[in-house]
């Protein structure tokens, strides 16, 4: 390589560099403006930098998979609406249409030209999910995506500067939070044109004319990257299934994952059918979740992108329930969507048997909670109306190597919402937070621990939930001789079991309880340190009991391990699982 083709591939790398930074102030634009919690606080958005083809040359560090994988593919949709060469400086276009956005009404993309020196040189995109779009609210008890809310086909959001005020007048009537939600579309747009303007200044910085030889550099180069992570495993058809909890019925999530010299296919045919509610999946967030999970071994170092996203082909069959097509109602797409990476997880855990973890909580444990007249039958407790969505989640999976992670939403990346927002904001009052002993599942690794969280109305009066959760009938699976995490719990306070899906009642007086899962664990428990044990005991993830029972390990009454007593339970266990195995 001569020294001019060094330095250029120096200044190109430097150049990629600086637009993945311009990327993610664009993406901490968002978070500083938005009006939403779930953005501001918790994270759930994308923000990325296409070219006028629509492929995504970087996407801002911070965002969700969902949103950015699917946001990838969105803008070729607003491109075929809206061609380049009609667009005009101070254009802004927005859709919260499931199948030409990120999955469901509740996230909005905004998609705005950069102009330089009159020039279309760059499309920036970026997408968020606002707390309201009416209808029957955040729920998955809808029949048809026509009651899930207000719906924005691909549109004029601004028209060279001016904000299409007769948009934000029907917004305003639809939504239950107006101001709310109209903040977020400004928010929207003021993050893309951050975006461009740092654009700007970088082309003119670097003296670019165009994006068109750094968008070559970024493609080529992280194609090849992926496809050389893809060439070091072995090839081959990998199958796994996993079942979840469904609506009113299990959903069966069935893969086979297929590794070639071209890259990596998954096909999710034998997949359950399509639901009668609102747990239905699009295929691009099909797409956008399937993808992560192989990223999240395969090529995790290399920048995501058109190029790299596009050696990871994922298909699934037209009606089934993560190939749903229009009107299927779709509003929690995420509760089987999220499920996905541990599908592929699965899948991949055959080619590389040491390097995957075990399964996780997964989906999120969203309390989407409402008050106000009509939520609950009791109208003397009414109480103000207040719309609150709170982003939680339980215990990932024991890793190769490490303990799995507590009380983190993986694989969507969000943040918990604070308890103290959350309480400024809303009637809503904690009673309790804390992690929940003995949801881990045991391992040499264990999974992480999920948390037990009370919410209760500050006035008593009564308010609703909706529902959105899984893992309450069928756990987190362990892996290689790891033990299930524990099944996750939705009650209340008074003890009455409640549905993990559909909006219901919180009586006056009353609280919900969620008891979120904890993650699988990883290897054979009797392999971890009676000392590691021994800190689980002391800080409560563990108890006495089942540090005895599932790990063979005994304490002495001031928490130390007793060493003797540790070495026959551990050979007692040992023995019996080999006469079972035989």
């Amino acid at each position: 390589m001569s020294v001019n083709s060094a330095l250029s591939q120096i200044h190109m790398q430097i150049m990629w560099n600086r637009l993945i930074a311009v990327v993610e102030e664009q993406a901490q634009t968002l978070i500083r403006t938005a009006f939403s919690n779930t953005v501001r606080e918790a994270g759930d958005l994308s923000a990325g930098v296409f070219d006028l083809e629509g492929r995504m040359l970087a996407q801002a560090v911070t965002g969700t998979p969902g949103h950015v994988n699917a946001m990838a593919a969105s803008v070729g949709r607003f491109l075929e609406v809206f061609p380049a060469d009609s667009m005009r400086e101070g254009d802004a276009f927005i859709t919260n249409n499931p199948w030409d956005g990120t999955g469901h009404l509740h996230d909005f993309t905004v998609v705005s030209p950069t102009f330089r020196r009159g020039r279309l040189v760059a499309l920036f995109a970026c997408t968020s999910h606002v707390v309201d779009v009416g209808g029957l609210g955040f729920t998955a008890d809808g029949r048809q995506v026509y009651e899930e809310g207000f719906h924005v086909p691909i549109m004029h959001f601004a028209r060279a500067g001016e904000v299409d005020e007769t948009l934000l007048r029907l917004l305003r009537a639809n939504v239950r939070e107006p101001v709310t939600v109209e903040g977020d579309f400004y928010s929207l747009a003021a993050c893309n044109e951050i975006g461009s303007r740092r654009l700007v200044e970088m082309m003119d910085e670097f003296d670019l004319d165009s994006l068109d030889a750094l968008g070559r550099y970024v493609m080529r180069n992280s194609r090849e990257a992926m496809l050389a992570e893809i060439r070091g495993l072995p090839y081959g058809t990998y199958r796994n299934a996993m079942r979840v909890d469904g609506y009113d019925r299990p959903i069966d999530l069935v893969a086979a994952l297929t590794i070639s010299d071209s890259g990596i296919d998954i096909d999710f045919t034998g997949t359950s059918p399509l639901s009668p509610r609102g747990i239905n999946v699009p295929i691009t967030y099909t797409q956008a979740y399937a993808s992560f999970g192989v990223r999240c071994i395969v090529g995790s170092t290399v920048p995501n992108n058109a190029a790299s996203l596009a050696v990871v082909r994922v298909d699934a069959p037209t009606g089934c329930i993560l190939n749903a097509p229009p009107p299927c109602a779709v509003a929690m797409r995420h509760v089987i969507g999220q499920m996905l990476p541990d599908v592929v997880l699965g899948c991949l855990h055959q080619a590389l048997p040491k390097g995957v973890p075990a399964e996780g909580t997964s989906c999120l444990w969203n309390a989407m909670l409402f008050g106000g007249h009509g939520m609950t039958d009791d109208t003397e407790w009414a109480g103000e109306p207040f719309t609150l969505t709170c982003f939680h989640n339980g215990g990932t999976g024991g890793r190769p190597g490490k303990d799995g992670l507590s009380a983190t939403a993986f694989p969507s990346g969000v943040r918990n919402t604070p308890v103290e927002v959350n309480e400024t904001i809303s009637p809503i009052v904690f009673g309790r937070k804390e992690y929940r002993q003995d949801s881990a599942g045991a391992g040499e690794f264990r999974g992480g621990t999920g948390q037990i969280m009370e919410f209760r109305h500050r006035d008593g009066a009564g308010f609703a939930v909706s529902a959105a959760f899984d893992r309450v009938l069928h756990p987190p699976r362990g892996r290689n001789g790891g033990a299930n995490g524990a099944n996750g719990v939705v009650r209340l306070g008074s003890g009455k079991r409640l549905k993990q899906k559909g909006r219901q009642p919180v009586p006056h007086g009353d609280a919900l309880v969620l008891e979120m899962p904890g993650g699988g664990g990883f290897g054979d428990p009797l392999r971890r340190a009676p000392e590691r044990v021994a800190e689980d005991v002391l800080n409560g993830l563990v108890s006495r009991a089942a540090a005895r029972r599932l790990y063979g390990v005994a304490l002495t009454a001031a928490g130390r391990v007793s060493l003797a007593e540790t070495e026959r339970l551990r050979r007692e266990m040992a023995s019996a699982a080999r006469q079972a195995a035989e």
